[in-house]
C-alpha cells in the first residue's frame, strides 16, 4: 500500500509523462471545467497553461481565484483533484522561459497580443490510485483481500 508521500510523488512524476488536466474555477457560476496542458516550473509546480485573454476562464478569474485541476493519468491507473489558486497573468519573462514548439502552433510568436497565462498554484489534492489489478481480483476471489480495505490504502488527501 503506497503512503500518502508515495502517492503525491506518482502524481508529480504521472503530470511530468502526461499534463492534460481538466481545470476549473471552484467559484465560477455556470463555468465549466476545460481540457488544458499544464507546464511546470519545477518540480511541483507553479503549473502555467498557455491560452488566449478572451478564454472564459481568463475573463472571470480575478487575482488569487480558487480553482481546481481534475487528472486521470494516461494509463488511467491514478486521479487526482487538485486543489489551488490562479492567476491570470501575460508574463514576458515567463512565456520566454516555457516557450515551445507546441505552444508556438498556438500564437503568432511570443509577442502575440492574445497570450494570456493561467498560472495554477496548487495547495490540497486527493489522490487514487487504481487498486484493481488482476492480482488484486484473484485475491479477493479467493477470499484473500477486502476490495473495500484495498481501496482506502490507495488514496490519500495531502498538503502540497
Amino acid at each position: 500500500m503506497p503512503t500518502p508521500a508515495e502517492l503525491e510523488q506518482k502524481l508529480f512524476n504521472a503530470l511530468d509523462d502526461h499534463a492534460t488536466v481538466f481545470l476549473g474555477l471552484s467559484n465560477a457560476e455556470h463555468g465549466h471545467a476545460r481540457p488544458m496542458t499544464f507546464i511546470a516550473d519545477g518540480d511541483r509546480g507553479p503549473f502555467y497553461v498557455f491560452t488566449t485573454k478572451d478564454n472564459d476562464m481568463v475573463v472571470r478569474a480575478h487575482t488569487g481565484s480558487a480553482a481546481f485541476a481534475h487528472y486521470v493519468s494516461k494509463g488511467h491507473d491514478l486521479w487526482a483533484c487538485v486543489h489551488g489558486h490562479v492567476t491570470v497573468s501575460a508574463d514576458p519573462a515567463v512565456i520566454n522561459r516555457l516557450w515551445n514548439s507546441h505552444i508556438a502552433a498556438w500564437f503568432d510568436g511570443k509577442d502575440d497580443p492574445k497570450i494570456a497565462l493561467l498560472r495554477f498554484d496548487p495547495e490540497h489534492a486527493e489522490i487514487w490510485e487504481d487498486s484493481s489489478s488482476v492480482v488484486a481480483g484473484v485475491k479477493t476471489a479467493l477470499g484473500l483481500s477486502d476490495p473495500k480495505a484495498d481501496a482506502q490504502d490507495s488514496k490519500a488527501s495531502v498538503q502540497l
